[in-house]
């Protein structure tokens, strides 16, 4: 019987190549679904949007952090798909139990190309998996680090306001592009005041999309306490979808370094 090690190091068997998929993370779903596992797939979260038409087609278990169990346990799934970060330990144990749940823990690129690698390796979708991690690794190797090490801060949350620092897999693409995370020294993801960030100066406020929806209006709000920073609303899913979004984000970096560094 096959056996499969996680990224946390959590091992499963298989016996068959897995036909009924549950995902509790968006981008791995649209991974899952990017290698044609549209036949397999049972179960998504309501946060799993990409492929939009597919996606639609397919049951929902609740959210990332608050899956139902029963609802799960009714698709009767041979393989759940879940990850450290984007889901919550008690469920994904109390699943452990019952199923085979595989689950990823991606810190930077190398982590997302092994996760997909992995993915399609257990799924009988490893030559897919292969194919279009190879594209993905050219783009990023194309994006290169700019000379000028702009210090950034990356927002996510607000009311309390909470910023992308060490550890995450957004703070990786920031290095990636050359820039420096003002919150390099503090982990994951902070809780912080407008005080905090004036005092560290920095050069680029970015606002992310998501997982609060920053607007036009935040970003006025935050030109006025920070009159002398460039201010810019970024696409969050293209800075923290570690599956087959990474196709279009090395793209959109280059884009973005150079709106910045200009």
């Amino acid at each position: 019987m096959p056996t499969f090690t996680d990224q946390i190091g959590h091992t499963i068997q298989l016996v068959n190549l897995p036909k009924r998929i549950v995902s509790l993370v968006p981008s791995q779903t649209e991974f899952l679904f990017d290698v044609g596992l549209e036949k397999e797939m049972v179960g998504i979260t309501k946060f799993c949007i990409h492929p939009a038409q597919k996606c639609k087609q397919v049951s929902k278990v609740g959210g990332t952090k608050n899956f139902k169990l029963d609802q799960i346990a009714a698709l009767q799934p041979d393989l759940i798909i879940g990850n450290k970060e984007e889901n919550e330990q008690k469920g994904i144990e109390a699943l452990q139990q019952q199923f085979p749940v595989w689950m990823s823990d991606i810190m930077n690129l190398t982590d997302a190309y092994n996760m997909m690698l992995q993915l399609g390796k257990l799924t009988g979708k490893e030559e897919e998996a292969s194919e279009l991690v190879s594209i993905i690794e050219t783009n990023w190797s194309q994006v290169k680090r700019v000379s000028k090490p702009l210090r950034v801060a990356y927002f996510i949350w607000r009311k309390p306001y909470m910023v992308a620092a060490k550890g995450t897999f957004i703070d990786h693409l920031i290095q990636q592009a050359g820039w420096v995370n003002i919150f390099e020294q503090e982990e994951r993801y902070p809780s912080i005041t407008l005080e905090e960030v004036k005092v560290l100066e920095p050069d680029v406020l970015l606002l992310s999309s998501e997982p609060f929806p920053f607007r036009e209006k935040h970003v006025q709000e935050m030109r006025t306490f920070f009159p002398q920073t460039n201010v810019q609303i970024v696409d969050g899913e293209l800075f923290s979808w570690y599956g087959s979004r990474l196709l279009l984000a090395a793209n959109y970096i280059k884009n973005l370094q150079t709106t910045l560094n200009t």
